[in-house]
């Protein structure tokens, strides 16, 4: 599954503990934009919770959040607080042992289209969204560019 990203060289990841500083450990880049999926960790399994993505569509340009990624993954809201906040109560109420973060840099396209993407391509094979994702959803500005870029990436469970 999401073997698109394999097209962006610049990727890592990162794990996160309830007792971690998630400034401290989050490696994602402050000057880039892109997309991110995370994983939780309980025991032997780990399963994805969310996707996401940092960088939005401004005027046919991709507009840099502030702190880049990783500011979106530190100081972005998810569940009424900052993550640096949220993500460790999370872990704890659900009793993980961790999180793993795994990020991608999506270059020149617009990490809004590649994030609707990948939430589409996870709804198609596992029928439901992630977790942590609440809605799919792609503003109508990108609507011609997202088809253009399914079509130029061959993005195959998509297009049939």
């Amino acid at each position: 599954m999401f073997d698109l990203l394999n097209k962006y060289p610049n990727n890592g990841s990162f794990e996160f503990k309830s007792t971690d500083s998630l400034s401290n450990v989050c490696n994602a880049p402050k000057n880039k934009s892109g997309v991110y999926i995370v994983y939780a960790v309980k025991g032997h399994t780990k399963y994805l919770i969310y996707i996401g993505c940092s960088g939005l569509e401004d005027n046919g340009e991709i507009k840099l959040r502030k702190g880049g990624m990783c500011g979106r993954l530190v100081n972005g809201k998810q569940f009424e607080k900052a993550r640096k906040h949220s993500w460790s109560n999370k872990v704890i109420e659900k009793s993980l042992d961790n999180l793993v973060i795994e990020w991608w840099d999506t270059e020149d396209d617009f990490p809004e289209i590649v994030e609707f993407c990948l939430i589409l391509e996870y709804i198609l094979v596992n029928k439901r969204l992630s977790e942590w994702n609440t809605i799919l959803s792609l503003k109508e500005s990108l609507r011609s560019q997202c088809e253009n870029f399914i079509q130029d990436n061959n993005i195959q469970a998509l297009m049939n």
